[in-house]
């Protein structure tokens, strides 16, 4: 199946090639037409977790969500005035209590501003509306009952008979998971029901916007005007969703690039009440020497305050020995000799079965065994796939024998360590070592988190920009805690890209909230208590975060 993409500033238009109506109206717009197989359409749509994400992040950057559900609401309602006369044509708006609803509020309202005769049908309470920016807009209606109708439908008995030329869905949208439930679904029933021209607002109601599976019943719509790129589901479900229009709403394709607080949601597990100890992740630190002890207890204290369950460290016996004296929340593995060797590899192999990721690399040094016990772990992580971060000592051990790995790593290099593992030193303007990183991940099928000014982050596919963080963290150890925040998130089954991503943007966060209470006289052990509040409220951050 091929598809023709109409394509102008803050428009996409998508067709069917044997839709010969849709291809003449085409011809009204200025355009490039693309020719795409289906599956060639990534960099092009959006999953529902990720327009969330994305949402999150604009509002931090600076565009709210009101504004996006404002553009959203009145791009719909433009295009409905494209096509229909104000005074021939009466339209019924049914509204969930969430965001999608809040935009259908907002196409009511420019419709009525227009001279439509219009009809909002809210499916409940107003009470119940759940989304803060919906409740605004559903607010803004109330002063307007002269030329618009109300109709509250908490019960499926109290939906009305009405007469329209044109109906809109804005009931659900993205990220519905679950077949619609009373009285959504006796709404969708009705405008199925309905001999009218059907407009769906994002996703047609009952169509999973990641799969395009039809849960239950469905809109059939003969128009789908979604925001900002298409979804997936929405290719999958031609017959439910009919023309497609992408219509931009201020989100700047640049804000896909940033790292920010929806990174830190798409991470976050949820604890149900029935958890119990391991669900949440083991993680193994190797780490530590006869004359670093500091650093493995950073990477697993980091981990403990994100909330894995169990953090292990393997350190040299007098080096694990100082730890559990100084810390009775860290479980230690008592290593042979001063400093990481073959011969402990048997040792640490049974934990490493049980653990569901592994921190190696901080405090380790460079003897001449270490890097071959090094060698030897990474080899035997590649066979049971236990998603591995390395840092530091560890990284600069790998980089003598470097190769394109076959488990999930991430890598965090700084600068010097990035020239070690590369063989060249990253270029200073940014888009360029951004473009560097990503082609160094690609050659190792893994994940890098240059660290810096700016943190540059990339899978070899993806790449991300994170900007919290300060010049106070040049304090050694804070390098630690962000390692000790990313492989917790591995920990507990994130993907690693988005583990890396997330964790860059707590760690830099955090820090600006020590700068803000300390200035720049600050230590790494002062982060781990800042995690969980960033954790807890990323948004938070925007109280301390440089603007310049």
């Amino acid at each position: 199946m091929l598809r023709n993409i109409a394509i102008r500033k803050n428009y996409l238009k998508v067709t069917p090639l044997n839709d010969t109506r849709a291809k003449n109206d085409l011809k009204c717009f200025c355009y490039v037409t693309l020719t795409i197989k289906n599956g060639e359409m990534s960099n092009l749509s959006i999953t529902s977790r990720e327009m969330r994400a994305l949402e999150l992040n604009s509002e931090y950057f600076g565009v709210s969500r009101l504004q996006l559900m404002e553009n959203a609401g009145k791009s719909v309602a433009e295009e409905i005035a494209n096509r229909f006369k104000p005074n021939k044509t009466r339209i019924a708006v049914f509204c969930g209590l969430g965001g999608n609803g809040g935009d259908g509020f907002v196409v009511a309202r420019h419709l009525a501003c227009l001279g439509f005769k219009v009809d909002v049908l809210l499916a409940g309470k107003p009470a119940d509306i759940s989304d803060i920016e919906a409740q605004k807009n559903w607010v803004a209606l109330q002063s307007l009952k002269d030329v618009l109708t109300i109709h509250e439908v908490y019960d499926s008995s109290l939906i009305p008979n009405l007469e329209a030329e044109v109906v809109v869905d804005a009931l659900l949208g993205i990220g519905l998971k679950g077949a619609p439930r009373p009285p959504i679904l006796q709404l969708v029933k009705k405008i199925n029901e309905m001999d009218t021209f059907c407009i769906a607002v994002d996703v047609p109601t009952g169509i999973d916007s990641d799969t395009g599976k039809v849960l239950d019943e469905a809109v059939k719509a003969d128009l789908t005007v979604t925001f900002h790129k298409l979804k997936p589901g929405l290719e999958a479900a031609k017959k439910h969703v009919g023309e497609i229009i992408v219509k931009g709403i201020g989100l700047p394709l640049e804000f896909e690039k940033f790292g920010g607080p929806g990174d830190v949601q798409l991470v976050v597990k949820p604890r149900r009440p029935e958890a119990h100890k391991g669900d949440f992740g083991r993680l193994l630190v190797i780490g530590g020497s006869d004359v670093f002890s500091g650093a493995p207890m950073l990477v697993a204290s980091a981990a403990l305050r994100v909330g894995v369950d169990l953090a292990y460290i393997a350190a040299p016996h007098r080096t694990a020995y100082a730890i559990s004296s100084m810390s009775p929340d860290l479980i230690t593995i008592k290593l042979e000799g001063d400093h990481l060797n073959p011969s402990d590899v048997a040792t640490i192999h049974p934990y490493l079965e049980k653990s569901t990721a592994v921190a190696m690399g901080p405090g380790l040094g460079l003897h001449r065994d270490t890097r071959e016990a090094v060698k030897e772990i990474v080899k035997m992580i590649e066979k049971v796939k236990v998603p591995l971060l390395l840092d530091a000592d560890g990284l600069k051990a790998f980089a003598e024998f470097k190769h394109e790995v076959t488990s999930p790593m991430v890598f965090t290099p700084h600068t010097g360590e990035y020239q070690i593992l590369t063989g060249k030193e990253p270029s200073k303007e940014l888009n360029e070592k951004a473009a560097e990183v990503q082609k160094t991940a690609q050659e190792l099928s893994a994940v890098i988190l240059l660290k810096g000014h700016v943190d540059v982050i990339s899978d070899g596919k993806r790449v991300k920009l994170n900007f919290t963080g300060n010049p106070g963290m040049t304090v050694g150890g804070t390098g630690d805690v962000l390692s000790g925040i990313v492989a917790a998130f591995m920990a507990q089954g994130a993907d690693p890209f988005e583990a890396a991503v997330a964790g860059a943007f707590i760690n830099g966060a955090a820090g600006d909230f020590v700068q803000n209470e300390k200035g720049y006289h600050m230590v790494p052990s002062d982060l781990l208590n800042w995690i969980p509040c960033v954790i807890d409220n990323p948004m938070s951050h925007v109280k301390v975060r440089k603007t310049t």
